[in-house]
């Protein structure tokens, strides 16, 4: 395995010099890195779910839904790639080019590589990567974050004890592992990993921090009520200097700080975050001395009653967030004309219980999946499980179409990422992994 040094030297001056500028297109959260953007209209919508014993084949599998009004198939299930296993699917990331998606399992951590260039309806499992534990001591393989030629892949837990301490592996696009990055014990970190967000122009990386297996394989109810376990999550930030890949500053922000959004507005210099336990937005820039801080600024619902918020989108200008909440199954959306003080505008039940969601680049359109993870979605009739497309006008969400992820027998549904037919690319097959 090459040195963080000889690696440094490899792609790290890349950085920022090749940093793609910012399209009006495409869905908004996303690696700056990404090339090949979609212009307009997305055709497809990849699904990443897991699979569910007793219901079809019961393992893990992308599925492709038609997201474009007006097909024949609009809104429906058009393709489907199982990976012959279940292992608590999760995340899912583009590489720079845009060729493949990487997807992987917080269970047996195992990392799948799609083709979605040769036929973006049509996705073919070419790659499974099965020694993530082994080679690096990580578990859990979580945000998957494209770089130049590289993939970053920021792990949950560890081998060792299975708990929250943790590290990003990094790989080449032809999935080798290249080096690894331990997340920070000391300076006040706490080692725990989440969510990956790059902004190149300030030379900064932003990592978060959530728990390790043990948590997040435990049943929710019996988690929620083991006060050991309740105090084995995330509670801090990491500044790190991109080009040197090393953390320069711990930032305290307690409750489990989940996905990170950069505003993606030309000139802006901010992040914001939501934390998972306290229900809170915190906003993350640098103060007049150029220091980076994080603070609280937004309440999300009552924090009491601790709704849970587990995704956020933000919007193309900066200027707009939507926030999931899993456990009211409440969309929310927030004004960030002023970052620090964010307002919510509006929300709307949209399922018993909603997870990710994702929005299309010009704000028309949203995506929302129902499933957190296996053993913490709802039980019963809550136990929903589903993609839903709504339109949004500025002032309501509207439904478009909506899959049953249960009826289809799919399993249940979480991570989603845009496709479209014109990013098929004429590549030989020779040149295909």
């Amino acid at each position: 395995m090459e040195t963080s040094k000889t690696h440094a030297a490899a792609w790290l001056g890349a950085l920022v010099l090749c940093a793609t500028s910012l399209a009006a297109a495409d869905e908004t959260c996303n690696s700056p890195y990404i090339g090949n953007l979609i212009k307009g209209q997305e055709d497809y919508l990849y699904v990443w779910a897991l699979g569910e014993k007793g219901l079809g084949d019961g393992s893990d599998k992308l599925v492709t839904i038609d997201a474009k009004p007006g097909s024949a198939k609009y809104g429906k299930v058009i393709h489907k790639v199982s990976v012959g296993s279940r292992g608590e699917a999760h995340h899912m990331g583009l590489t720079d080019d845009r060729r493949f998606l990487w997807a992987g399992g917080l269970d047996d951590s195992k990392i799948y590589v799609f083709d979605i260039a040769k036929n973006p309806s049509k996705p073919r499992l070419v790659k499974t990567i099965a020694d993530l534990p082994a080679k690096t001591g990580y578990v859990g393989p979580h945000t998957f974050y494209a770089l130049p030629g590289r993939m970053v892949v920021q792990a949950l837990s560890n081998s060792k004890d299975h708990g929250g301490v943790t590290g990003m592996a990094v790989y080449n696009t032809k999935g080798e592992l290249v080096t690894t990055y331990a997340m920070p014990t000391d300076g006040g970190g706490d080692g725990y990993g989440y969510d990956v967000a790059i902004n190149p122009q300030k030379n900064v990386l932003l990592t978060s921090s959530f728990a390790g297996w043990n948590n997040y394989m435990m049943d929710f109810g019996k988690l929620v009520k083991d006060p050991e376990a309740m105090k084995r999550f995330g509670s801090t930030m990491v500044v790190w200097d991109l080009k040197a890949m090393k953390p320069t500053k711990i930032l305290s922000v307690p409750g489990a700080p989940l996905e990170i959004r950069w505003s993606l507005k030309q000139g802006d210099n901010w992040a914001v975050t939501a934390t998972a336990l306290t229900s809170k937005i915190w906003l993350i820039k640098q103060d007049a001395s150029g220091d980076w801080q994080g603070q609280a600024v937004a309440d999300i619902g009552d924090p009491a009653k601790i709704p849970l918020p587990v995704d956020i989108s933000i919007s193309a200008d900066g200027k707009g967030l939507w926030v999931n909440t899993f456990m009211d199954g409440k969309t929310r959306y927030f004004d960030l004309s002023n970052p620090a003080k964010p307002v919510q505008a509006y929300e709307k039940v949209t399922g018993k219980q909603v997870n990710m969601i994702s929005q299309s680049w010009d704000g028309k359109r949203v995506y929302i999946s129902s499933s957190l993870l296996a053993n913490w979605d709802k039980k019963g009739a809550d136990n929903e499980q589903f993609v839903r497309a709504f339109n949004w006008d500025g002032k309501e969400l509207t439904p478009a179409f909506e899959v049953d992820f249960l009826k289809e027998k799919l399993g249940r549904a979480h991570h989603m990422k845009l496709g479209s037919k014109a990013l098929k690319m004429a590549f030989n097959d020779a040149d295909q992994r």
